[in-house]
């Protein structure tokens, strides 16, 4: 069983091992490019992240840019205070996507027709079809959740967060998300159904 570790004069105490990435953020710290392990461990949730909030190819490339540049120039601010690596970064992510939702409704964005989705030649038809309507169904139920609820559906299964995780990012107790969660999940299922 891992022991406690002295904090510094203020700080809680930890226990050791509890968040995986601690060993690698005192080395991005200490050195910048030791943040490269960080980045290549969240690229793809983050962007996933991303994509599933803002549905558009580039913007979530352009937000996962902004997102792990705004972690670097903030890490030396990182504290092990009880919320997790992942965590933190993830509420950077929270807080940029919401600045590009902000920016969004500024400017104009008409999406392509859906006829622009072509399937590979070789691909089952009838499948393909299938697959993208129960796809397409999901999505809309999903966007058409309260912004707290898609929230928490996003976090927990896109990019596998805990609840507590979830709390941090969006500033809620863990039972609080709980609770999200299983209304979130209620809704989806009667949305799915009708």
């Amino acid at each position: 069983m891992s022991q406690p570790q002295p904090g510094a004069a203020g700080e809680p105490r930890r226990v050791a091992g509890s968040d995986p990435d601690l060993a690698a953020v005192v080395a991005a710290q200490a050195d910048r490019a030791a943040f490269a392990v960080l980045y290549r461990r969240y690229l793809n949730h983050v962007y996933a992240y991303a994509f599933y909030q803002l549905r558009d190819h580039h913007d979530a490339e352009d937000a996962t840019e902004r997102i792990f540049l705004a972690a670097l120039r903030a890490l030396p601010g990182f504290h092990d205070t009880g919320a997790t690596f992942r965590a933190w970064l993830f509420r950077i992510a929270h807080n940029t996507i919401a600045n590009a939702h902000r920016s969004r409704s500024r400017r104009r964005v008409d999406p392509l027709p859906e006829a622009w989705d072509r399937a590979a030649p070789d691909a089952d038809p009838a499948g393909l079809v299938s697959r993208a309507d129960e796809l397409r169904a999901v999505l809309r139920a999903v966007d058409a959740l309260p912004d707290d609820r898609r929230q928490v559906v996003l976090l927990r299964f896109v990019d596998g967060l805990s609840s507590r995780e979830i709390g941090d990012v969006l500033g809620r107790s863990p039972g609080a998300v709980r609770v999200l969660l299983h209304r979130a999940l209620r809704d989806l299922e009667a949305r799915l159904r009708s």
